[in-house]
């Protein structure tokens, strides 16, 4: 009798350590630390991501993040980094998901998997005030006609879509790796053109408004998607389960109207801007 109940135990606590071993495989699946979500993002480009007063991550994207933890049952943790760092960081394990304003390109589908997209940037464009005005570009001249232009001297940021975009249209570009110095050079007739996201062009046009002017026909529609690294279907499947409750009544994007609607506005100085345009598609 004793034999047999020292057998059941022994079965009873292996069935438990394969259990805890598997709960354990199923939650580093998820997380690289058990119980934190680690999400990377780089904290200079308000309103999406940028710091407080207090020197605390603040902005949509921080938001976005938040709820997402929320959504898990894990603690946020936020992790700055500069943006060409980012991916890296997703393959080395450093962080869980990035929710960083990246947007999809076939490139970075090569080293990490992507969510469904949960926001749409209009990528736009920051000219010299000189170049607009000699070659006659008004609010009714579209991209295509831009392409046409063949003088135009671009700049661009390297490997982010401020470069690939007129590279893919035949054009050279002089490459920057810091935002500030190319819109600089647009400011000091250096370049005619950056394209960016809309946050980033509108902010530089408020910082030189005499030098510089805003292209707002759209070159792209960009799809913005969280990443995390290749292979982590756990992560993967519940971000887009998320994504998808971020429209419902009183979900995500309802908070986020309300929160963010009047400081979009006044970003950019545009009543009937707010958070839809980058929830809409078109």
């Amino acid at each position: 009798m004793k034999k047999i109940l020292l057998i059941t135990a022994i079965l009873f606590g292996v069935i438990i350590i394969i259990i805890n071993v598997f709960s354990i495989k199923k939650t580093n699946e998820l997380t690289v630390e058990p119980g934190i979500l680690k999400v990377g993002m780089d904290l200079k480009y308000p309103p999406f991501e940028t710091f407080d007063g207090n020197n605390n991550p603040s902005g949509i994207s921080v938001d976005v993040a938040q709820a997402l933890a929320d959504y898990l049952g894990l603690k946020l943790e936020i992790k700055n980094m500069d943006f060409s760092t980012i991916i890296p960081a997703l393959e080395t394990k450093t962080i869980d998901i990035a929710i960083a304003s990246m947007s999809y390109t076939k490139e970075r589908d090569l080293k990490v998997d992507f969510t469904q997209p949960y926001f749409y940037f209009k990528i736009i464009g920051l000219m010299n005030s000189e170049y607009a005005k000699n070659n006659n570009i008004t609010k009714a001249t579209t991209s295509k006609d831009l392409w046409k232009i063949k003088n135009t001297r671009f700049i661009g940021l390297i490997g982010q879509i401020s470069s690939a975009i007129p590279q893919s249209h035949g054009f050279d570009v002089k490459m920057h790796n810091d935002k500030g110095n190319a819109v600089m050079d647009i400011s000091q007739n250096k370049a005619d053109m950056l394209i960016f996201g809309s946050d980033v062009i509108v902010h530089a046009n408020q910082n030189y408004p005499k030098t510089t002017e805003i292209f707002w026909s759209p070159f792209e529609v960009s799809p913005i998607c969280m990443a995390v690294r290749e292979g982590n279907k756990n992560l993967i499947k519940k971000a887009n389960n998320f994504i998808e409750s971020m429209s419902n009544d009183n979900g995500v994007y309802d908070k986020l109207s309300l929160k963010y609607d009047d400081i979009i506005h006044h970003f950019y100085n545009n009543n009937t801007i707010g958070l839809d345009f980058y929830i809409n598609a078109e």
